[in-house]
């Protein structure tokens, strides 16, 4: 069984904005392949299903960015998912808006999600598919940027990164990792 966690923050108020990114990857995602997120359970909404014909839980943590770890490792354990068959999607400050990367482990880079997940797993080795959103315009803020809304021009951008995310992570549940960096990065 194969865990894919899109990490972003609960609620309307943020459902749009650039740190959500993972989230509406992760809503994508299971529009595509007829998964309901509609089971709460572990501080998380979660849905099962399957992908490629692979068994897969679908997870949005409602933790809050900062809190992510504490909804995921529960769900890891209760499923008796390894470390290994775990995918994180998420915003990504230093890459390009339109731009994905997969990455097999790595220090958190200053995002406190994948900090609070490095702290509950106890590893750094975790993968990771990272969704470019940019730096911010000068003068506005990192923590200001991420929790703005997309705009009406950024909207065929967003719709084509998250077409590619769902394409990414669909393949990451039945392709070699090698290959997949190969074919995304």
């Amino acid at each position: 069984m194969k865990c894919i966690v899109g990490l972003g923050n609960p609620g309307k108020k943020y459902e749009m904005t650039r740190h959500n990114v993972g989230f509406l990857a992760i809503d994508r995602l299971a529009d595509k392949h007829g998964i309901q997120l509609d089971e709460a359970k572990f501080k998380a909404v979660i849905g099962t299903g399957r992908i490629n014909g692979e068994r897969v839980v679908l997870v949005k943590p409602l933790t809050y960015m900062n809190l992510s770890g504490e909804s995921v490792r529960p769900i890891l354990d209760y499923y008796k998912i390894e470390i290994d068959d775990l995918l994180v999607i998420y915003d990504d400050l230093d890459m390009v808006p339109g731009k994905l990367r997969f990455r097999p482990k790595g220090s958190a880079g200053g995002h406190n999600g994948i900090k609070s997940l490095i702290q509950h797993l106890g590893t750094q080795d975790f993968k990771r598919l990272k969704l470019g959103i940019g730096r911010p315009p000068h003068p506005i803020k990192v923590v200001d940027w991420v929790l703005m809304n997309y705009r009406k021009e950024d909207m065929p951008e967003l719709n084509d990164t998250l077409d590619q995310a769902v394409s990414a992570a669909t393949d990451f549940v039945d392709t070699e990792w090698i290959a997949l960096m190969n074919r995304y990065n």
